[in-house]
């Protein structure tokens, strides 16, 4: 209606010759710097791995389609899965959480909603993998990073310690991912002990206390992942999302298992690659976090260039020393000024945040559109597995949370007996069936 009334106006200033109705220069710049961004940028990738116990997989897919066969609806897919007690649980992961995530999608979407509705069905994708896994009665388990670029927007949702990290033009290196490590994430530790967890140590002979921090039962030192059936279900399939939309100077992804970030800090890898095309930098970073640590495990680096179409050789200038401004991005801060500081990075060309939660509690990540539960049949659907449910077969995600005081139990979105039951466990508000022999 909108464009509609636009193109009306536009007819009534041309009828009229009506030179006096002037447009301000500063939406006039808007207007340029928006039409310069409907140009999608190139998206150039390299990869590079050293294995040691072959449990690091990775996906590579730059011929996605919105809506299929539309070449102009073209997104990339990349992804890191670092797995553990075993490859069973990567190797299922690579094979189907594109699949759930796109599932979890409602069709007939343009961009912009698809974009907005992404983070949602990320959550979804990663939950609905984790429970077809666990149901297979394998025990292995794996992190995943998950990267989905379409055009300037970069999302990226992970659970583990397996991480994404932007180096953006002027050298501002930012972080995408959280780590889900309970050595370092006080409030990840806090929330496994109130599901039912217990946090320590190893213990050895003579009651010493060795290693890093770990969940008992079974001795993970991570807070979620995919998989790990033999931990417990307060280990958590839910991944912390967060979406950025790039400045039309583009800038590059390093994506990587624990193998590079034990060795490297952030900005150690973004500073020992830059200059190099993509194939390269990826051999680079590997190269390095073996010289710094060896190779003591498996260590999968991808590298993704989102380069602007005006200037193909822009990401392989080093770039000149950061200034300070830019040094700021993403720092830790409230949310009122996070916003701020949003808008002016985003002022000065740097990046723009569009998302960002963590919560692990499914109620909050599901959100209440409860016109996203709802199949083209007309009945609902399960927000997570996406089968069809009779309207009286469905309980909402917030029927007895504590933790969703605004919305109303009938309300939306809604999940099947089976995904309440995995809800509940995720929780810590029924035993998760974890079996330690």
């Amino acid at each position: 209606m909108a464009s509609a009334e636009g193109r009306r106006h536009r007819h009534d200033r041309h009828g009229r010759h009506d030179r006096h109705d002037l447009v301000p220069l500063a939406a006039l710049i808007s207007r340029e710097l928006k039409s310069e961004k409907m140009e999608k940028p190139s998206v150039r990738y390299g990869y590079a791995a050293q294995s040691r116990k072959g449990e690091d997989y990775f996906l590579i897919k730059t011929d996605c389609q919105r809506v299929p066969g539309n070449s102009s609806s073209t997104f990339s897919v990349f992804a890191i899965f670092d797995g553990h007690n075993g490859n069973a649980a990567a190797i299922f992961t690579r094979e189907n959480l594109l699949n759930h995530v796109l599932g979890a999608l409602p069709r007939g979407l343009g961009r912009e909603e698809w974009l907005h509705a992404l983070p949602r069905a990320l959550v979804a994708g990663f939950v609905k993998t984790d429970k077809e896994f666990q149901n297979r009665g394998e025990t292995s388990g794996t992190t995943a990073t998950f990267v989905i670029v379409d055009g300037w927007t970069v999302t990226v949702a992970s659970v583990g310690d397996s991480r994404c990290i932007l180096d953006a033009q002027g050298g501002a290196v930012s972080i995408l991912t959280v780590d889900h490590r309970l050595e370092e994430n006080v409030e990840e530790r806090e929330r496994v002990t109130a599901s039912g967890g217990e946090v320590g140590r190893l213990s050895i002979v003579g009651g010493v206390e060795v290693g890093p921090l770990r969940c008992w039962p079974g001795g993970l030192c991570l807070s979620r992942s995919i998989g790990d059936m033999d931990v417990g279900e307060f280990i958590v399939p839910i991944p912390y999302v967060k979406q950025v939309k790039l400045s039309n100077a583009g800038g590059r992804l390093i994506i990587a298992s624990d193998g590079i970030w034990d060795a490297l800090s952030s900005e150690m890898a973004a500073k020992s690659c830059r200059g190099l095309p993509a194939e390269l930098a990826a051999r680079q970073v590997v190269k390095e976090a073996l010289r710094m640590r060896g190779l003591k495990d498996d260590t999968t680096c991808i590298i993704v260039d989102i380069i602007p179409p005006e200037n193909p050789l822009l990401l392989l200038t080093p770039p000149k020393k950061q200034n300070k401004l830019r040094s700021l991005i993403f720092r830790k801060r409230s949310q009122d000024s996070a916003n701020k500081l949003a808008k002016k990075l985003s002022a000065v060309g740097i990046v723009e945040e569009l998302f960002e939660e963590g919560s692990a509690m499914l109620a909050e990540r599901l959100g209440n559109e409860s016109s996203m539960g709802q199949s083209t049949s007309g009945l609902f659907t399960c927000a997570v597995c996406q089968v069809d449910l009779a309207p009286s077969e469905g309980i909402s995600v917030h029927a007895g949370s504590i933790f969703s005081t605004s919305s109303k139990p009938w309300q939306g979105p809604f999940l099947c007996a089976d995904c309440r039951n995995k809800k509940d466990a995720m929780e810590g508000k029924r035993p998760s069936g974890v079996k330690v022999v």
